[in-house]
């Protein structure tokens, strides 16, 4: 936990830092001054800090999941045949994927039936396997869920995912800034009351910033869903699809008897859309059974 802490403060003080010191180079004036709204200012000061968080933590993602997961990369001289064996299987599927940087391959200790991909790049990328999944699936069933995984690198969906996000928060905060100070202006008239005039802003300001925030979730929700089955798809062609429809099922048969918000993973096959009705549309991943049936009326 305290390495946790350490980490998310680190990054933070990094993200202003570096959001400082660029708004200080672009020279961007205070978008909100005596004579109204700075348009320029206000859409650079928002790019900045739309696509500046996130680029960052891209940028450490690999670290990261290393220092909180827990992740062992495997050494390639490694002596262990199942270690070698996991490291040829990631390397073979990586080639078949057209990737010319291989990407590290690490383990780390949890009963989940868990995989994920990470990395700032397709050549400083990182795939991890929980020792859960390892001990409870066979090789066929590793391997589609491998090939799942190398497929979002080789698609680049780590830095899709980032700029989408990057430009989603821009937007959120142009739109909700440049309607609160419509508002503002509307409600303060031809009075010459700042003070009110600021109150106001700010407060509306806060209460768009949710609502876009949410419909922007949408999108990249609906972005992530469309990013699993891709990545289904790319795992059948590189590992065979039966091996990923058998990883699949291997899933749900695990899932079904797991509570999800007890077991929380990240950028994992197993996470699975339960959602309902409207809720179904806030959900990063599809329901599992979905991504099964596609991939056999594919076949």
């Amino acid at each position: 936990m305290a390495k946790r802490v350490v980490l998310f403060l680190l990054v933070n003080f990094l993200v202003v830092v570096t959001i400082s010191v660029l708004l200080n180079l672009l020279g961007v004036r205070p978008y909100l001054n005596q004579y109204g709204l700075d348009y320029t200012s206000l859409a650079v000061f928002c790019l900045v800090w739309g696509m500046a968080g996130s680029l960052i933590s891209l940028a450490l993602s690999r670290q990261m999941a290393k220092w909180t997961m827990g992740v062992q990369v495997i050494d390639p001289q490694s002596p262990e045949p199942a270690e070698q064996r996991l490291l040829q299987t990631v390397h073979q599927l990586a080639q078949s994927a057209g990737l010319r940087d291989m990407p590290e391959v690490g383990v780390y200790d949890s009963p989940e039936l868990n995989a994920f991909a990470t990395g700032p790049t397709k050549s400083r990328s990182l795939v991890a396997v929980s020792t859960g999944l390892l001990r409870s699936m066979d090789r066929d069933e590793v391997e589609g869920v491998l090939g799942h995984e190398i497929s979002h690198i080789a698609n680049g969906d780590m830095v899709t995912m980032t700029l989408l996000q990057g430009v989603v928060n821009a937007f959120v905060m142009f739109l909700s800034r440049v309607i609160a100070y419509a508002v503002s202006a509307a409600l303060r008239g031809d009075r010459d009351d700042r003070g009110v005039s600021y109150g106001v802003f700010f407060l509306v300001q806060i209460v768009l910033e949710i609502f876009f925030m949410i419909l922007g979730s949408l999108v990249v929700a609906w972005f992530s869903r469309y990013r699993e089955y891709r990545a289904d798809s790319g795992g059948a062609l590189l590992a065979g699809r039966h091996k990923m429809v058998s990883a699949l099922q291997a899933l749900q048969r695990a899932y079904d008897v797991i509570d999800p918000h007890k077991h929380p993973s990240i950028q994992t096959m197993q996470i699975s859309g339960h959602g309902k009705g409207f809720l179904k549309l806030f959900s990063s991943h599809p329901p599992l059974e979905d991504r099964i049936r596609r991939l056999q009326e594919a076949a």
